[in-house]
């Protein structure tokens, strides 16, 4: 069959855009600003990380990368929005563990972590720790357990969050134990280690980095992190494997993705870039000082480290039977 000469110069132009357009979309990347959607008010953790990549990054590839928070619903309003943006590259989204446990927590969001993005890295992890008001008799996490246990109903522990890991470290230990542990949740660590202080609630289990300070200066005492091992900004503090509670460990994760369909060449040119900056030596301090272990593995790497995170919380949320409607 032959074509007559407008069917050729259609396809011909058909043909130069899909070959001109796909590579140039790629090879010219970023050409416009950047846009990093961090689910939450802006002061947390991973608010914080945000904004230090989002600096290094406008400076090493001549486009402004910028912040916009979109706090609401446990993170949910900014994973949806960010679910829905197109897959150019110029919307990235910044994630901590909610974005794991929500689909089993909530009744319903609007976005599925493996289906509705691409893994870009893991960035960096920070331990839990778990702290009491220093007139609660218990210095260490085994006496805390039988303190607990010998006066059913009358502690609790503060989180920051429904649904964070905080929050489902303590259920976990709950139901570990079979501890009568009452459940106070604030929309803040800040709050959270603020009622503490004031012995409001006198457990508190919160992300490490806002903790620190208060658990330094004895504000606060320091029961166990909730790590594999000792983090070298409190490295006084033991584990929890260490201090005789073992299968407990819990991290809060900050990591980058991107909406699903996504380019492989622009995810490998800013899983490069951000690899690089988060192995510059400043850059290391920065986030060590403030209580985060750097990560930064492979996109497959955080795949697969998505799901379990899915499995092992998601068991979590069915057994203790929280539920968000």
């Amino acid at each position: 069959m032959r074509l007559s000469p407008l069917s050729l110069t259609l396809c011909a132009a058909l043909f130069a855009a899909i070959v001109g357009i796909a590579p140039a979309s790629a090879a010219g990347y970023p050409d416009k600003p950047v846009k990093i959607i961090v689910p939450f008010a802006p002061g947390g953790p991973t608010d914080m990380i945000g904004r230090i990549f989002a600096q290094k990054l406008s400076e090493s590839m001549g486009q402004q990368f910028y912040v916009e928070n979109l706090p609401g619903a446990g993170g949910n309003i900014g994973t949806a929005t960010a679910a829905k943006a197109p897959a150019d590259g110029y919307t990235m989204l910044m994630v901590s563990t909610g974005f794991m446990v929500n689909p089993s927590l909530y009744a319903k969001v609007s976005y599925d972590p493996i289906k509705d993005f691409t893994p870009l890295t893991l960035v960096a992890v920070s331990p839990n720790v778990l702290f009491v008001h220093p007139s609660v008799p218990a210095t260490t996490v085994k006496e805390l357990i039988d303190l607990v246990k010998r006066n059913p109903g009358k502690y609790s522990y503060a989180h920051a969050a429904i649904g964070s890991t905080p929050h489902l470290s303590g259920e976990l230990l709950k139901l570990t134990f079979g501890l009568d542990l009452v459940t106070v949740p604030f929309t803040s660590a800040a709050l959270a280690i603020n009622s503490t202080l004031g012995g409001h609630t006198p457990i508190g289990i919160t992300a490490l980095p806002p903790a620190v300070a208060n658990i330094k200066e004895g504000k606060l005492r320091g029961l166990a992190v909730m790590a594999v091992k000792r983090p070298a900004v409190l490295a006084e503090v033991p584990t929890l494997a260490e201090a005789g509670v073992s299968g407990q460990e819990a991290d809060t994760l900050t990591g980058l993705v991107m909406p699903v369909g996504t380019s492989n060449e622009i995810i490998g040119r800013l899983h490069r870039e951000i690899v690089r900056i988060g192995n510059l030596q400043e850059i290391k301090e920065r986030l060590q000082t403030i209580g985060f272990i750097p990560v930064l593995n492979t996109p497959d790497e955080f795949g697969i480290r998505i799901k379990a995170e899915m499995a092992k919380w998601g068991k979590v949320v069915r057994d203790g039977k929280l539920r968000i409607e």
